[in-house]
């Protein structure tokens, strides 16, 4: 994939949720993870990171939104169910860029939400759980950026019987 990519969360609460955000980042190739006001250690979480991700790649962790930093360069793209968010399928993704999600039961805060340099949602009828939402968000820029052979139509393998 060209570029980098980051996937963090705000104020995330359960254990289970961010393990599997992590894994999910750890195996499509993400740069770093993060997490913003969240009071779960990376300890606890390795019932669900099965991969070991802190061994692979950078974890931060940020007590505040004011505290919070990202290297030169790289866009903060807040991903959220608002009416002036830009759809997924039609965002184009930034080359260096940290996407970050909003707690289970709640919205990114608007501190987080002005320090975005842009903001996205994935256009469904509800919010999904925060790691189906992170792993559309790293497959979708997986596809928009090109990492991905061009498609073919095929029929497909037959099977003996």
């Amino acid at each position: 994939m060209r570029g980098y990519f980051a996937i963090g969360v705000e104020g995330i609460s359960k254990s289970f949720n961010l393990g599997n955000l992590v894994r999910t980042t750890h195996a499509f190739g993400g740069s770093f993870f993060f997490t913003i006001n969240s009071e779960l250690d990376y300890q606890n979480i390795r019932a669900s990171d099965t991969s070991h991700a802190a061994i692979h790649m950078p974890f931060y962790a940020y007590d505040s939104v004011e505290n919070f930093s990202l290297p030169n360069d790289c866009s903060l793209v807040g991903v959220e169910l608002m009416d002036e968010a830009v759809d997924l399928p039609q965002f184009k993704h930034p080359l260096r860029a940290a996407y970050v999600l909003g707690p289970e039961k709640g919205s990114l805060s608007p501190q987080l939400v002005a320090r975005c340099d842009h903001i996205v949602k994935i256009p469904m009828k509800f919010c999904v759980n925060v790691g189906v939402a992170g792993a559309l968000c790293i497959y979708d820029r997986m596809i928009a950026l090109g990492s991905s052979a061009e498609r073919i139509a095929h029929r497909g393998v037959k099977v003996a019987r």
